[in-house]
Formats: structure tokens, sequence, C-alpha cells
């Protein structure tokens, strides 16, 4: 009986120590954010694109941090949502937002990409939130930060200037009194068919945040790119992934 109850303990202490192996091996062993974000338990293809979008230097402006509870808005196949997972760490939490048109957006592209990213339980401190934007409520927050990384001008330009201030006010409702939305997007020019290009003008983003209730708090330039003039459509050969982006820090009001 000692016996079997010895190796009932081990066991757990086995199972215990494994657990703990593979939460150093996803979050422990690395410490600044860079270094987090830089491990390779993300894969090959995602690291690839840390060179155009530099998001070690992007959650930095944003001020996230370790044990945080952040949101990644549109989240789309998840490519932010695991870098905000590792950005958090194990006791911070992540929600991977999707409305409708983002799910089945190519034949559900995304949501199957999702789903893989987050299968058995890999990344165990992110849930999946799939909720239209005038479905969020204040219970599934409050969150520190929020994150919307090159979706925005989908909204403003399929529905419009009102559409995308009802989206803004739908975020400013899940983030806590103080917090931080962050929107990144792909700069358009004054006077040009931005919505053909799939980019925005900054201005119009300002005045959209500051129509929802957010104040422009501060920019950044992290991810300008002079050798974009913004004349050619963002998926054109060549300029794909390196698109002059502006990165906004917006802030809600402390109550």
């Amino acid at each position: 009986m000692q016996s079997r109850l010895k190796s009932g303990i081990t066991m757990r202490l086995a199972a215990l120590a494994l657990g703990a192996l593979s939460a150093t091996a996803l979050y422990g062993a690395h410490h600044t954010l860079a270094e987090r974000i830089a491990s390779e338990t993300r894969s090959a293809d995602d690291r690839a694109r840390d060179a155009g979008r530099r998001p070690a230097q992007v959650l930095e402006f944003l001020g996230v941090e370790a044990g945080m509870s952040v949101i990644d808005i549109m989240a789309a196949g998840g490519w932010y949502t695991e870098v905000l997972s590792l950005a958090v760490g194990p006791d911070g939490r992540v929600a991977a937002q999707n409305p409708d048109f983002i799910l089945r957006f190519r034949d559900g592209a995304n949501d199957k990409a999702l789903n893989a990213r987050l299968a058995d339980g890999r990344l165990p401190n992110v849930i999946r939130l799939d909720k239209n934007f005038g479905d969020l409520a204040a219970a599934d927050g409050p969150f520190d930060v929020a994150l919307s990384a090159l979706n925005f001008h989908d909204v403003y330009n399929r529905d419009g200037a009102e559409a995308a201030v009802a989206m803004l006010e739908s975020v400013k409702s899940v983030l806590k009194p103080g917090g931080v939305f962050g929107v990144i997007d792909h700069a358009g020019n004054a006077g040009t068919d931005n919505a053909a290009l799939h980019r925005i003008e900054k201005s119009r983003v300002v005045e959209a945040a500051e129509a929802a209730g957010f104040v422009v708090e501060s920019e950044s330039d992290v991810l300008h790119f002079a050798e974009d003039d913004r004349t050619q459509n963002v998926f054109s050969e060549g300029l794909r992934g390196m698109t002059d982006r502006f990165v906004l820090k917006l802030r809600k009001p402390a109550e």
C-alpha cells in the first residue's frame, strides 16, 4: 500500500514537473518582451513576418506587459494573438475576437487557422471570442489593452465612418478606465481611392476615434517605411508586409 502511494505521488509530481517544463518552454525561458516574442515556440513562418511587423517595439509602445488582460480585435488567424499570449505570459489573458465576416472570409480560412493555432491547449492563456462588435459586453472584459492590426480600414471602407465609430465605441466599452486601444493600419494618401488599395488616411482614424470618445494620446513611426509611396495596393508583389503603416495609441478616459 505504502509503495503504491509513493508511486502515485511520484507520478503526480512528474506530471506537475512536465507541466512546469511546458510552461517554461512557452513563457518562462525568455525574460524580455523581445526575447519572449522571438521564442522558437512560434512557427518559422510567423517569426519571418516579424521584420515587417516589429511586434516587440509595437507592444512596448502600447505598454503591453506581463500579467495584463488584452484583446486582439479582428484577430483573424491569430498571428498577433500568439504574440500577445507570449507578451502577457501565464498570469495574463488574451481574447481573440472575430466578427462573423472575418470568420467567413475565404471559406472560413481564418476560423480554421485560429482553431489550428489554439489546438490542444497550445496557448493556454487565450480564449476565442467569436462576437460581432455590437455584441461585445462588459462581462467579456475588462481589458487593459486592445489591439487591431491592419483591419480598421476594412470596417471604415466597407461600412463607412458611422460604423467605424460604433466599432470603436464597442471596443471602448470592454476596456478598463484608462485602457489603451492600439490601431495599426496601412497609411493612405489624401485624394486617393484608398478603399481600392486597402489603405486609410490616418486623419480619418483620428476623427473616428475622437468621435467615439477616445483620446489620441500618441503615435509611433516604428512601422514607417519610406520606400512605400502609398500609391499601390498593399498586396502588390514586393510590397506586402513592408507597407508604410501608422500606429496610434488611443486612451479611454479614466472614469
